[in-house]
């Protein structure tokens, strides 16, 4: 199993070579990322029989920008007929583990295979689950079975906690019908991502206010009012009328780069296309301010040098709150529902909740 497979966006092969092999080289891990253009995927082919889990063990997937997911393993060819047999031969070695998905890369060629492994999946689980290496037990490794095709597998491990949170990295999110984009759901898969599902309650409820930048029609502006927010929204064009109608928004024509309230706010939410520096001076500015204490911003990426870009980006960040002398929580994913841009998420730790409404 010295192989790391890794899932991504369609066209950011390169970006996630770059960011695995620099971690790759942090830890002392050999090897070498390889990928093909357009192919959700890549790898990280180690030297060493350890070195994919010791890769895995020194590295948080939850911080890492562009893998979906990851597991550690090595791809077997399958017959035909009776597939399964073959998996439980290469899993001789295999510990017992805990869970099972099946995933497919995100291609059209991928989700063709989607059927397949449907009805796959039954018969495989029973037959895992009868020689004894699959049980109901979260704290075991998680079993990936990642189809290239019918007659090609990778077979990996990763842990519950620290791998994806849904398979393939990819959230199972419902389009809620009365928001007025499919924007929103951008800031609903931030949300968990970046804040634990049982800190929900005490980081994003009624009492809380926000401002969303750049909020026109509404899509994000509705994630902050359907958690019962006072929320103003900042945009020169209009707002999706049934959000004026809750009375929790507060519309102001204004430019979302020189806004400021007037008072500390919880959240500061914006999604405004324009130059990623531009977007991270921003967010730099309003969180080493005080404006608000959390923040998630979308950072639109180059044409090249993607990964190099954000990093940057990210350590200037980093850089001005430690000469500001504050501490802040940094997170960035590209997330599902981005397409050329990242998602950052910042929390500052040092400041006191601002006043309820």
């Amino acid at each position: 199993m010295n192989t790391l497979f890794m899932h991504c966006r369609p066209g950011f092969e390169g970006e996630v070579c770059s960011e695995i092999a620099e971690h790759a080289a942090r830890l002392n891990v050999a090897g070498y990322a390889k990928a093909k253009p357009a192919s959700a995927c890549a790898e990280f082919v180690c030297t060493e029989d350890d070195g994919a889990e010791r890769l895995m063990r020194g590295q948080r997937f939850a911080e890492l920008i562009f893998p979906r997911q990851w597991a550690r393993g090595s791809f077997i060819d399958l017959p035909e007929t009776d597939r399964i047999s073959v998996i439980l031969a290469h899993m001789s070695a295999f510990p017992t583990c805990g869970s099972l998905w099946l995933e497919v890369v995100d291609t059209n060629d991928g989700k063709e295979l989607s059927n397949f492994c449907k009805k796959f999946e039954g018969p495989l689980r029973k037959a895992l689950t009868g020689a004894g290496k699959l049980v109901d037990d979260p704290y075991k490794p998680r079993l990936l079975l990642t189809f290239k095709s019918g007659r090609e597998v990778f077979l990996g491990l990763a842990q519950a906690d620290n791998s994806a949170m849904w398979p393939m990295g990819i959230p199972r999110l419902k389009f809620p019908r009365e928001a007025p984009s499919r924007s929103t759901l951008k800031l609903e898969e931030a949300w968990h991502h970046f804040i634990p599902r049982d800190q929900w309650d005490e980081r994003l409820h009624s009492d809380m206010t926000g401002v969303d930048l750049g909020a026109a029609p509404g899509g994000w502006t509705w994630q902050l009012v359907n958690r019962g927010m006072l929320v103003t929204a900042i945009d020169n064009g209009p707002m999706a009328e049934s959000l004026m109608d809750t009375g929790l928004v507060q519309h102001l024509m204004a430019d979302g780069f020189t806004f400021k309230p007037k008072q500390p706010v919880d959240w500061m939410v914006c999604d405004i296309v324009e130059k990623p520096a531009r977007n991270a001076a921003m967010l730099e500015e309003w969180i080493g301010e005080g404006h608000c204490r959390e923040a998630v911003v979308n950072l639109k990426l180059p044409m090249k040098q993607r990964y190099a870009e954000v990093k940057r980006l990210l350590e200037r960040i980093a850089d001005g709150f430690k000469a500001r002398g504050i501490k802040v929580e940094i997170g960035c994913k590209q997330l599902y529902h981005d397409r050329e841009e990242v998602t950052c998420h910042l929390r500052r730790l040092d400041t006191k909740k601002p006043k309820s409404r």
